[in-house]
C-alpha cells in the first residue's frame, strides 16, 4: 500500500523579503526586526537603499552586521520600482515577498501565510491587515476575499502590496515606473497564476502605516493612475474602464471605514 501523501505547507521555502528605502530612518529598525522575528526562519531580507540622505543605510547595514539574512544593496535614487526591482534581482528565494520600510508584519505572517498558500496549490497569496497611524492606532482593517482572479482584482486591488507572496516559478515579475505600480505588478502575477489565495484564517497579520498628508489630493491622484491603468495598461474600453472605476471607488471608500 502506497503512502499517503503529506501536503506541502510551505515549511521549507526559501522567501525572500524585498525592502526598498528612502530617508526611513524613524521606521526602519522596526519594519527589519518585524521581518527577523518571524517564526519562519528561513529567509533573507534583501534591504535596498535608494539613495536615502539620512541614517537609513547606516541602520538597515547595523542590522546586516547582526543578522546574517540581512542583505543591503546601495543605489542613486531611482523611486521604488526600480529599488523593488534591484531586490527581485539579488533575491535567492523560492518566493517573494515585499514589505515597506514603515511597515509591520505579524510574527507568523510567513509561516501562515505559505501554509495557507501551499495547502490551496496557490501560487499567488495575500493576507488581511491593519490600517494604523503613527501613533499606532488600528483605523480599519483591511480583509479582502478568500480567493480571486484577475478580473475581480481589476475590480479593486485587493492585495495589499505588503501582505502579497508569490511563488518564483510564475517567471520573472517587474515593477512599471507607473502610479500604483505593485497593483500593476500584481495584476499580472494573478493573471498568470490564474487566482490568488488569502492565507490568513481572517486574522490581520500586517500593519500598514498611513501617513499624513493631503488626503483629498490623495485620493485624486489615485484615481487618476487608476484610470491610466485600466486604459493604458490594461487596454480596456471606455465603458469596461467606467464602470470598474466605479467598482473601485466603492471599495476605496469601504476600506477606509
Amino acid at each position: 500500500m502506497s503512502a499517503t501523501p503529506v501536503p506541502h505547507t510551505g515549511a521549507d521555502d526559501f522567501v525572500s523579503v524585498v525592502m526598498p528605502a528612502f530617508d526611513a530612518q524613524a521606521t526602519i529598525a522596526a519594519s527589519i526586526e518585524s521581518v527577523l522575528a518571524q517564526t519562519h526562519q528561513r529567509l533573507e531580507l534583501v534591504v535596498v537603499d535608494d539613495g536615502s540622505r539620512d541614517a537609513t543605510a547606516a541602520l538597515a547595514e547595523a542590522l546586516a552586521a547582526r543578522d546574517a539574512r540581512v542583505v543591503v544593496l546601495r543605489q542613486a535614487n531611482a523611486g521604488v520600482a526600480a529599488a523593488r526591482n534591484a531586490g527581485i534581482d539579488a533575491a535567492r528565494g523560492d518566493c517573494i515577498a515585499f514589505l515597506d520600510s514603515d511597515d509591520r508584519w505579524h510574527p507568523r505572517k510567513l509561516e501562515r501565510q505559505l501554509a495557507g498558500m501551499r495547502a490551496a496549490g496557490a501560487r499567488v497569496s495575500y493576507t488581511a491587515y491593519r490600517r494604523v497611524d503613527a501613533a499606532g492606532r488600528v483605523l480599519s482593517t483591511v480583509l479582502p476575499p478568500v480567493r480571486i482572479d484577475h478580473a475581480a482584482l481589476l475590480r479593486s486591488n485587493h492585495i495589499g502590496n505588503l501582505t502579497g507572496l508569490y511563488d518564483r516559478r510564475l517567471g520573472d515579475a517587474r515593477f512599471r515606473r507607473i502610479g500604483h505600480e505593485d497593483y500593476v505588478f500584481w495584476l499580472d502575477l494573478v493573471r498568470r497564476a490564474g487566482e490568488a489565495v488569502r492565507a490568513d484564517d481572517g486574522e490581520p497579520l500586517a500593519d500598514y502605516l498611513v501617513r499624513d498628508g493631503s488626503v483629498s489630493a490623495n485620493k485624486w491622484r489615485a484615481a487618476r493612475w487608476q484610470w491610466r491603468i485600466y486604459r493604458e495598461v490594461e487596454g480596456l474600453s471606455l465603458a469596461r474602464a467606467a464602470a470598474l472605476m466605479l467598482a473601485y471607488v466603492r471599495h476605496a471608500l469601504a476600506k477606509r471605514r
